[in-house]
């Protein structure tokens, strides 16, 4: 029997773990889904006993993560990224194969030549952005190099929303995933290139350099740069191309409101702030306001120090959150950033009956000198609604990528070793196959220009 364990059992988590329960016994594995939460991880086994477990779960009790680990054959880690080169090392000191959706953290890339020598698969970015698309856009630029082409465009698209008939808040965006991602969104900056140009965009521009993608099926919605997409030149070795953008996409109106949070400074994990408990929301965001702007209504200074109009549309979405608010923090946030986490939890959850909704879109052009230099332009679009009720289309799409190539490896399909991230043959073409079948795929529509 082999052993599975997962580490994380979060938001992003049911479907990869009733995938890997579904399958146990038809594999002979044994699955046991560890979470700090124990009730939660209990929550996801979803009633079954059989050839799985829960544990309780503290990523800092090195020997309790040490002795789970050394009795695994697999560790599938769904844990915030800040503790996946703690999980590799483990991992690669025990002999233990690991899957993660995180991006590739440097530490752990720096592993590969000790994974190969261990005889162990790294494997990161195995979820849906990044994971998915990583894989279907490895697919489309295989298929161009094929047909005797090379690409020289490059701009994909990713995002988690609510489906468009949810209308719960003036943001028009709910909680489906990890609300620390969404608090902490653009806090590097980013950089791309458009027509041959290098664009560097600063983590408090990131919101403002914004512009509107028409989605078949979902109508305009507005994208803003995300991170560094000049990696991908090298990942995906695109040697010609002179656009090169990757993006995420939200509903109209969303960055204006973001700007502004991120002008006032709100989203810092950094500092820790004492009693902030202690403190109303209004005071809160008081903090966040220079001394000269003392006197008057909180409203009326904070909309001076924004530039905003005090009766707009971005201060009522102020107000929605929470941040004038004369009532206690919640919780015991130490940092800025959790308290606005906690306020998005609080006010945007996806309501009962309701979905979710995922979109990746490529958008890749190409020329084919053996066919006199002709020009085409290839859009792949992937769009998975969540269950009313039931699993997420952020679950279905963060989790299935990771739980097949979890049974590709322990059934030596995947044979693959070092560490990797999905844009291998051996790894994108089985996967998409029966993401496939499981109803997750994309349609292609080839135009020339």
């Amino acid at each position: 029997m082999k052993k599975v364990l997962i580490l994380g059992a979060g938001q992003s988590t049911p479907s990869l773990i009733s995938y890997m329960i579904d399958n146990a016994g038809k594999y002979d594995w044994y699955v046991t889904v560890a979470d700090y939460n124990y009730e939660m991880a209990v929550e996801r086994l979803e009633g079954r006993n059989s050839n799985c477990k829960a544990v309780k779960f503290d990523v800092n009790d090195s020997e309790l993560r040490n002795k789970l680990i050394e009795e695994s054959d697999l560790v599938i880690n769904l844990l915030p990224p800040t503790f996946q080169f703690m999980i590799a090392l483990d991992c690669l000191n025990h002999g233990r194969h690991m899957i993660t959706a995180s991006y590739e953290n440097f530490r752990v890339k720096q592993l590969h030549k000790d994974a190969l020598k261990n005889n162990i698969l790294l494997l990161n970015e195995m979820g849906l952005d990044p994971g998915i698309d990583h894989m279907s856009a490895m697919s489309m630029i295989h298929g161009i190099r094929e047909r005797g082409g090379y690409v020289t465009s490059f701009i994909s698209y990713g995002s988690g929303i609510p489906a468009p008939e949810v209308n719960s808040n003036p943001l028009k965006y709910c909680i489906t995933w990890n609300a620390r991602n969404v608090v902490m969104a653009g806090e590097s900056g980013a950089q791309y290139m458009e027509d041959g140009n290098i664009k560097l965009v600063s983590h408090n521009q990131v919101f403002k350099r914004t512009w509107s993608v028409d989605i078949e099926g979902v109508g305009e919605l507005e994208a803003y740069p995300n991170r560094d997409s000049l990696v991908y030149l090298d990942v995906f070795d695109l040697t010609r191309v002179t656009t090169m953008i990757r993006g995420t996409l939200r509903y109209p109106g969303w960055s204006e409101t973001w700007y502004k949070i991120v002008k006032l400074g709100i989203p810092n994990e950094t500092m820790r702030v004492p009693n902030l408990n202690q403190l109303t929301y209004e005071q809160f965001t008081e903090m966040f306001l220079p001394q000269s702007a003392s006197g008057s209504k909180l409203e009326t200074r904070l909309a001076n120090y924004l530039n905003i109009n005090p009766t707009g549309k971005i201060m009522q979405n102020f107000k929605f959150l929470g941040l004038l608010d004369k009532r206690k923090i919640e919780g015991n946030p130490k940092t800025a950033a959790q308290v606005l986490e906690g306020l998005l939890i609080q006010k945007m959850p996806l309501p009962k009956g309701m979905r979710d909704m995922v979109l990746l879109q490529h958008e890749i052009e190409a020329v084919f000198p053996n066919d006199g230099d002709r020009k085409e332009k290839i859009t792949s679009l992937m769009i998975e609604h969540g269950d009313p009720n039931g699993k997420t289309a952020i679950a279905k799409t963060v989790g299935l990528p990771a739980a097949i190539a979890a049974k590709l490896l322990l059934t030596d399909e995947l044979q693959i070793r070092g560490c990797q991230i999905p844009i291998k043959k051996e790894i994108y073409v089985p996967i998409l196959e029966e993401l496939k079948k499981l109803g997750i795929y994309f349609k292609e529509k080839i135009e020339s220009i």
